[in-house]
Formats: C-alpha cells, structure tokens, sequence
C-alpha cells in the first residue's frame, strides 16, 4: 500500500492498515508528519505549531486515533472554557450536575456577556436542534447566517454566542458556512452528550504527537518517509501504476491512498484523468478559508488561564503555551509564550505580518493588562491561506467518499464526504474509512468507524422521537 500524505488522513489510515497487517509506504512532503496539524519550521533553526489544534469530546475516532498511536496521554482534558469580552468580563462555560441538554443552561444563564433578550432567544433555537435531535429540516442548503435570522436571534447573540463557538469550529463565517454544518456542531458538542464539549489541548509540540504512528507502521514492516515529495501518479488503462517523484523514482502498490488537500490531489493527477472523471472534476469547485496564528515570546508573565476565548475581536483564541507544555528549549525562565489564534481570517491575508502583530498586541494590550509593562521578545506569524475547505452549504456536493471510479486509488482527507467539517476528526474518519474500503477488498473486512457520542438524558428522547418522526413520515 502506498498513502501519499502524512497528515491525519494519511496517518490514520496507514496505521488502521498496519494494524490489519499490511505493509505500508507512507510519503509525506514535508519534515514534520501531522500534515497541516504539524510544527513549523523557523528561519533560526527553531520550529511553533502552524496553529493551535483542540479535539473535543465528541470527536470519537480522533480519540481512538491517538489510543492507537500513544498519543492519548499527551493530550490535556478541560472541563471548563473560559470567556474574556470588551469590558472585561470573564465568563464561563462549565457542565452542572444536570442531564443533557439541561447540563449547560446554568452557566448559559449566567454568562456575563449576554443580555435576557439574547439567552431567551439563544434558548429557543437551541431547543430547535434538541428537538430533531440535530440539524433541524429548515438548516439545510442555506447559511448559518440566514439560518439564526429565521430563529430571531439579535444582534448580540450572533456576535457573543453563535459566531465565536462556529467561527472557531468550521473555520468560515456565518455568512458562508453551512447550518447544516453549524447546528450539528452544538448538537454534537454542546447538547447530546455531557462530555461533548470537553476540550483537549495538546501538552506537547504537534508534530511530537505522531511518534507512534511511525512505530506502528514500521512494525508492519512498512516505512514512513518524509521530505519525499510525490509529484505525479502515473496511470495507465484506468489504474494507477506508480507515484512519481522529484527524482524520477517511482514506487509501486497494490492500492494508492491520496490524503492531500484536494488541489494537491488534481495536481498529481493527469488533467485528462481529472476530466474523465466528473467526482474529481467536481472537486474545483470546493472553496478554501483560511486561518493565522500569532506566536508572542513574552518576558514574562502575563496571562494565568491555559487559554481564553475574546469575544469582540479579531483575535479569537489566546492559548498559554508556557503553561499547556511547559517552556521549550529556547525560552528563559520567567518568560511566557502565547499562540494567537484567528479563524477564517481572511482580512489578515493581504496585511504584512507586523501589521498582524501590532493589530495581535493592541488587542492583548486591551484585555491582558499585564502586556503593558512586558516586552515583546519575538513573534512569528504563520498563515495557511487554504488551512481547511470552505463548509458551504453547496459543499457537500462536490465532497466525494473515498472510492473512486480508479479501482486501486482511494481518497482521504477533511475535505472528503466525512459529513463533518474541515477538523482533524474529520481527516481520521476519512483515513479510516478509506482503510475500510482496502480491507474489505482485500478480504478482511471490518469496521474501524467509531460511533459519535450517544446522546443521552433528554436529549437522547428527543433524538429517538425525531428518528421516529422522520421514519413515519418516509
């Protein structure tokens, strides 16, 4: 087997395949594995994480990833998230001893950032999504935008509720992302499970979590190469024949998974394949959005929490990286490091990146007081202008499944019909499902998709009784 990418569509599936024990090639482009969930390397020999990566409770098989592969115990759980507005306020989201969905309205009901008007209402569309157990009929092919504007959700609630857990979650805007997309996330988060909206941070460097991922494979007597740049998949009476390289080499398989980003893919294709071919043909019509991150070297101390979400600004997420894995090789005692993050940050993409830092310190200067007496020591600006695919409402048009009509090339990846959105649980679903396709065909067949979380309590009846609705009425 060759996979040709080593993020975590690539990894995924090249240790579900080892594990069955089938040997496996694995070819990634770059020096880190981990794709674009991965470190990134400095001009002074030093390497940040491109951007902070979170994994939640409800994301299933990227926990069943990181079992598989070690990595489970270098991820930290918290249970509370932590909110910080324009005039100060912090507030916070915590579960109460209550049943799902109930288990969050206590602290909904009390976040300082809210008015009455903005709960009752957030409420009333909440209880929508309980009510269908999920994407309710009426978030289907439309934005997530025009969705709240039916449910009458004020101007408040959009800005300090709705946008900054989705911005942040699909990496789009309200006025571009799906509803179908936006209302699953709260249902699947937030309101079928108690454990939900749990948030994991990695407490180590990114690319340190796939260490195990190279032990599993080589255990199978395969081989994990990085800095091997595939270039071309020959083909030749409709198969794939061989993955080309930089250097003219050219490695054979059985079956070839390709787990890049979809514009690599039609890259290493033969643009008359790619026509032949309406399912990767379609595939241009996917949209990217990007994301940028903010690495701040501080002299000292200027934040306690492990991280805070602003709300009211461009900067969306402030994570205390001195505090989540203790301070890297190169940081002096006393000093602090923070990583900025903004999502769907298309207005920083044609902004130089001093400016980016500048806009990053004056909106820290307003909400962390302590920045004002501590100096700036270095910063780093990383932008990925293309980090996820767009998840709009005509997105799921042009996703595929990992079979294609090329008999022995799979496809893994995101932006893949996961039916989740650009987020690392979505790459190992779409690893694993591709797994499953060669398995089978292969002669083993077996499921390695893990189950999204129950939902339970009330939530659980009104899931029941929408499934039950909907079989009626079909």
């Amino acid at each position: 087997m060759i996979v040709i990418g080593g993020g975590l569509a690539g990894l995924s599936s090249g240790v579900a395949l080892a594990e069955a024990g089938l040997r496996v090639r694995l070819f990634e482009l770059r020096q880190h594995l981990g794709g674009r969930a991965t470190s990134y390397d400095l001009p002074d020999g030093t390497h940040v994480d491109n951007c902070q990566h979170v994994t939640l409770g409800c994301c299933t098989n990227l926990d069943d990833f990181f079992r598989r592969t070690g990595a489970a115990s270098k991820i930290r759980w918290f249970d509370r998230l932590y909110f910080l507005d324009r005039r100060g306020q912090r507030g916070i989201i915590s579960a109460a001893p209550l049943p799902a969905p109930l288990h969050l309205a206590p602290a909904l009901a009390r976040f300082p950032s809210l008015r009455w008007e903005d709960r009752r209402a957030i409420l009333r569309a909440l209880r929508a999504i309980v009510r269908h157990g999920g994407p309710p009929p009426d978030a289907h092919d439309v934005t997530m935008l025009d969705w709240l504007r039916r449910h009458r959700q004020p101007p408040g609630a959009v800005e300090r509720f709705w946008r900054v857990v989705l911005v942040s979650a699909l990496n789009e805007e309200l006025d571009r992302a799906s509803a179908r997309y936006g209302t699953d996330v709260f249902w699947k988060a937030f309101l079928a499970h108690r454990e939900g909206f749990r948030m994991g941070v990695p407490s180590v460097p990114l690319a340190e979590l796939y260490t195990g991922c190279r032990r599993a494979i080589e255990r199978a007597g395969g081989e994990i190469r990085t800095r091997a740049a595939v270039r071309k998949l020959e083909v030749e009476h409709g198969r794939i024949v061989g993955a080309r390289f930089d250097n003219g080499e050219l490695a054979t398989a059985d079956f070839y998974i390709a787990a890049v980003p979809h514009d690599a893919l039609l890259a290493l294709l033969p643009e008359a394949v790619v026509e032949r071919h309406a399912e990767l043909a379609g595939l241009r019509r996917l949209q990217v959005s990007p994301i940028t991150g903010v690495h701040l070297l501080y002299d000292r101390p200027v934040m306690r929490e492990p991280f805070l979400t602003l709300l009211d600004r461009t900067v969306q997420w402030i994570f205390n990286k001195t505090l989540l894995y203790g301070a890297p090789a190169t940081q002096k005692e006393g000093e602090q490091y923070l990583q900025l993050v903004v999502s769907a940050s298309y207005d920083l993409l044609a902004r130089s990146r001093q400016q980016i830092v500048e806009l990053a310190c004056a909106e820290l200067a307003e909400v962390l007081p302590a920045t004002h007496t501590a100096r700036l020591l270095k910063s780093t600006v990383v932008k990925e202008a293309a980090a996820t695919f767009s998840p709009t409402p005509e997105a799921d048009r042009w996703r595929v499944g990992p079979a294609t009509d090329i008999p022995n090339l799979l496809l893994a990846g995101d932006w893949t019909a996961t039916g989740w959105p650009g987020t690392m649980e979505g790459a190992v679903r779409s690893g694993y499902r591709a797994a499953e396709v060669i398995l089978a065909r292969c002669g083993q067949p077996r499921s390695l998709l893990r189950a999204d979380l129950p939902a339970e309590g009330l939530a659980a009846f009104f899931s029941r009784t929408s499934r039950n609705r909907q079989k009626e009425s079909s």
